[in-house]
């Protein structure tokens, strides 16, 4: 089956999906994006991501193109269409095109340049990877200063996921004056006895929309959380670490820089999280 892609008001096969050579998202990287997991053919969190995706946009001063609930009718058909089970719909809203190339926001605006794909990803939420946990490097975080607006411009966490492929290991973890700020496409978390240890919101951090439903629920079951900078010495003398993602939903660490992380092996709170998290969301999926 061909894979349907919409853009820009239809949807289309895959080999006719196009946009300009003059879209700012291709000249600029002036566009933001999201992306919503799909269990058995559901929408998970869908309402968060809605959230953040007007949140980019107002930042960047885009308009957005649709209300919440042409969004969600647009993702259901994208689903449907690529008979989805289980996987990701990507969402990608650019300043669109003026015509020509130019630092300048065009003045009138033109109207956003709007790409939706699917991928399939059956057994997302039983990956082994969940089980087995993650290895991660250090590197410098050398990204500008609004990783809160979820943009397109993602080359610096390229280079950094490949530098990770080049040590053998499963992620890197940014590091800016001397402490972890998030993954390379996740937020990062350690843990102390009962107590989880994750970075505080800010301008620093993209404000993960798995984050805030992972606190929640921690919080819930009565586990402490402590929003604060870490630095990967603690992090290698932690009990337990693990990152959160739309797509990795809850994963341990098992390794920082080479130093296991508390047994070398997935963590039993992180594990805990993990379950109550793919529990609550299948639960209120759409």
């Amino acid at each position: 089956m061909t894979r349907q892609v919409y853009v820009n008001g239809a949807f289309v096969g895959e080999a006719e999906a196009k946009v300009s050579v003059f879209d700012r998202g291709f000249l600029m990287a002036d566009g933001v994006y999201e992306v919503t997991s799909v269990l058995g053919g559901k929408l998970l969190d869908f309402q968060g991501h809605c959230v953040r995706l007007s949140r980019s946009l107002a930042e960047l001063d885009i308009t957005n193109p649709h209300s919440d609930a042409e969004w969600l009718a647009l993702f259901r058909q994208a689903v449907a269409l690529n008979a989805v089970v289980d996987g990701m719909v990507y969402l990608q809203v650019t300043r669109g095109n003026p015509g020509d190339r130019d630092f300048a926001y065009p003045n009138p605006p033109v109207p956003p340049t709007v790409v939706i794909f699917t991928q399939s990803k059956l057994g997302l939420a039983e990956n082994p990877a969940a089980l087995a946990g993650w290895k991660v490097i250090s590197v410098p975080d050398i990204r500008w200063g609004r990783r809160d607006i979820k943009t397109v411009q993602l080359l610096y966490p390229s280079m950094a996921k490949m530098a990770a492929k080049a040590a053998h290991v499963d992620d890197a973890w940014l590091v800016e004056d001397g402490m972890v700020t998030e993954g390379t496409s996740n937020n990062a978390y350690i843990v102390k006895g009962n107590r989880i240890i994750t970075r505080q919101l800010s301008h620093d951090i993209l404000h993960g929309i798995t984050r805030a439903a992972v606190l929640r629920f921690a919080r819930e079951a009565q586990m402490e959380i402590e929003e604060r900078p870490f630095t990967i010495a603690e992090a290698q003398s932690a009990d337990e670490a693990f990152i959160t993602s739309a797509s990795a939903f809850v994963t341990p660490v098992i390794e920082v820089d080479g130093a296991p992380v508390g047994h070398g092996k997935a963590g039993p709170l992180a594990l805990r999280l993990r379950e109550i998290y793919l529990e609550e969301m299948r639960k209120s999926a759409i």
